[in-house]
């Protein structure tokens, strides 16, 4: 069914469309000015698919931005400024204290700024595609060239534009129904008025005052727009994660779309549920599933970077595990320099906790001097919980199990492998192990996070 189109009121008296799918935690899709109509985007089959995908975990808030789609037409003021009023207008119309807030292609600047002037109201952002200043903007000579006949020849501008931006893989029908689309979305005048605009909008200052969460994606290989432009934004915002997908489609409803869906939900947290989730209690008795992390290596980087320099690598690793246990709901039992303990009261949130550190490490190890290979084990059981800590055989076995794994791999016992049975994980068999202080072979099982 085609969600109900509502309206906001702008501050400054525009009239907002926008429509809500789904339920729980929100997420408010920013604009890309100047192509949007948020009615014939549905109509359209990849870009209904994705948002039915992206709204099974949240509450997913699309909105047309002034002067374009269902919004008023009569507007030519695509200010920063404009743009945050019709952000607030939405928001507030729906009581939205705290969203995170996603932003594809042109609408990262806006976005940029409402998240740097906006903490308490923004609590995860999402670039995809997207930049921060006019010289980052994308420089394919296709665009330069068609950018020329745009006054001359609507349809031959929208229909290769179209074909340009999602990458031209596409096909044919999604094409002309991306071209129609953005033929409907804004009046020539209007389009003139957004670029006059847009040239002149320039946040870079702005990204080191991002205190939100931060994930940005890209497409390696889109002809629109250099991957260097991501690497960039992530650079300058603190403590923010870059993912680099394969493929050459900005669009993220095109090529391998569960990637990319993959990395937001990891980002948000499953069900936006455990992002809230407090830190689990302990009672004896209790069946848990315990995770052990541990740094490959850790001895010799020591030894080759000095104490010093090797602990500003730990201290980044902690960070990650850290953020990626309180995303997920977990536990941190203790920490052991160069790994930690953590207990999870569902295997589910115990594995998408591990995906998401290996995901994240491996994104950051594509771009530093010292790359950070960690070893993941898990196990499930009861242990026996005594001053804060666990003890007993589901922990030993555990401990044991993260020493058989290589860096960058996640390794886990049948136990856990039968409780997520059904779950979308895949597993990889390696056979009876035999492990030091256990009297009978353990089967153990990989877990292949890379897809």
């Amino acid at each position: 069914m085609e969600p109900r189109i509502q309206y906001a009121k702008t501050a400054d008296g525009v009239s907002i469309a926008f429509w809500t799918l789904g339920e729980g935690t929100p997420l408010v899709l920013m604009p890309n000015l100047p192509w949007s109509h948020i009615q014939l985007a549905w109509q359209i089959p990849e870009w209904r698919a994705w948002h039915e995908r992206l709204a099974e975990r949240r509450k997913v808030v699309r909105f047309d931005g002034r002067g374009t789609g269902l919004s008023d037409r009569q507007v030519t003021d695509f200010s920063l400024h404009a743009q945050m009023l019709d952000l607030e207008a939405v928001a507030d119309r729906l009581g939205l204290d705290r969203f995170a807030l996603f932003a594809l292609g042109s609408g990262g600047p806006a976005a940029i700024k409402y998240a740097a002037r906006h903490p308490q109201r923004v609590s995860h952002l999402v670039l995809w595609s997207s930049w921060a200043r006019p010289s980052d903007w994308p420089h394919s000579p296709r665009l330069l060239v068609l950018g020329l006949t745009k006054v001359f020849h609507w349809e031959f501008y929208t229909d290769t534009y179209a074909r340009e931006a999602a990458g031209w893989s596409a096909s044919g029908t999604y094409g002309r129904q991306a071209a129609a689309l953005m033929r409907e979305s804004v009046t020539k005048r209007a389009m003139r008025a957004w670029a006059s605009t847009a040239r002149r909008i320039d946040v870079a200052d702005l990204l080191p005052q991002v205190k939100s969460p931060t994930l940005v994606l890209h497409r390696r290989h889109f002809p629109g727009l250099s991957a260097d432009v991501a690497r960039r934004l992530a650079s300058r915002i603190p403590d923010a994660r870059l993912v680099l997908l394969e493929g050459e489609s900005g669009a993220p409803y095109l090529e391998d779309v569960e990637a990319g869906l993959g990395a937001i939900d990891e980002f948000l947290g499953e069900g936006e549920e455990a992002a809230v989730a407090p830190a689990e209690t302990t009672a004896a008795g209790t069946f848990r599933t315990i995770l052990f992390t541990d740094v490959e290596e850790s001895t010799a980087l020591t030894q080759r970077l000095g104490d010093a320099k090797a602990r500003e690598v730990l201290r980044e690793h902690e960070r990650t595990e850290r953020e990626a246990l309180r995303a997920h709901g977990g536990s941190e039992i203790k920490a052991m320099g160069d790994g930690f303990m953590a207990s999870f009261s569902s295997a589910t949130r115990a594995l998408e906790c591990a995906i998401a550190m290996q995901r994240t490490f491996a994104a950051h190890n594509e771009l530093a001097e010292e790359p950070i290979r960690v070893r993941i084990g898990l196990n499930a059981g009861e242990p026996i919980a005594e001053a804060e800590d666990l003890f007993g055989t589901a922990v030993n076995l555990a401990a044991r199990i993260v020493a058989q794994a290589a860096g960058g791999e996640i390794m886990a016992s049948d136990v856990v492998r039968q409780l997520v049975a059904g779950k979308r994980f895949f597993f990889s068999g390696r056979g009876e192990v035999t492990l030091r202080g256990f009297e009978h072979p353990v089967r153990l099982f990989e877990v292949r996070w890379e897809r």
